[in-house]
């Protein structure tokens, strides 16, 4: 089994378990041993999944504007989370590799290989998704019909992008690429680079 049918397989079990419940409070509930590279996936899911169907949620044109603010809090919190767990997936991988030489002509990739695991994860979600709508019995014939279109067009990105994470990764073990990581620094959270914050901690 190769690493991205590993992801794809572990991505699944975690949004299958979310929709035991189907409840953005469930609580999780990680089958893997604490620690390895299984655990960091489904918890990384796990945190796509929740965060899918809270978007969901905020979308309701009839929510409280209250309930809408706590929700956005929690998906900019989600979002943070998300970020971090994408870098320790990271770390995981530059501590597999780290006895690797890199060839004198290695070349730097776009994106690491946690931020493409990161890009897998979603489209896990989004065939899922578009499954249920393209075999809905209450949806008329025509939006079945679209959506097993659009199906199909996801499950050819997945062959291809698995294609590339497992590439990337064979590049990276065989010095062709060089791993190269920077953490991504975001601004709006950090009280002492957004602008809003630090000026009301600075008036209050």
């Amino acid at each position: 089994m190769d690493f991205c049918e590993k992801a794809w397989k572990i991505f699944d079990q975690s949004i299958s378990d979310y929709h035991v419940k189907d409840d953005v409070d469930s609580e999780v509930n990680n089958p893997f041993e604490n620690g390895s590279l299984e655990h960091l996936l489904y918890a990384k899911n796990w945190i796509d999944t929740v965060q899918w169907h809270l978007e969901d949620i905020i979308r309701d044109e009839n929510i409280n504007p209250v309930e809408a603010l706590k929700i956005k809090r929690r998906i900019d919190s989600s979002n943070q989370k998300r970020t971090d767990l994408v870098e320790f997936i990271d770390s995981w991988f530059l501590q597999k590799h780290i006895n690797i030489t890199p060839n004198s002509d290695a070349k730097i990739n776009t994106e690491t290989p946690a931020w493409a695991v990161d890009r897998l994860s979603i489209l896990a979600l989004k065939v899922y998704h578009m499954a249920l709508e393209a075999n809905r019995e209450s949806a008329t014939e025509e939006h079945r019909v679209k959506c097993t279109e659009k199906l199909n067009v996801l499950l050819e990105q997945k062959k291809d992008l698995c294609e590339a994470v497992n590439q990337l990764i064979f590049d990276i073990e065989s010095g062709k690429v060089k791993m190269k990581v920077y953490k991504q620094m975001k601004m709006y959270n950090d009280e002492s680079l957004n602008p809003v914050l630090y000026q009301n901690q600075k008036n209050g």
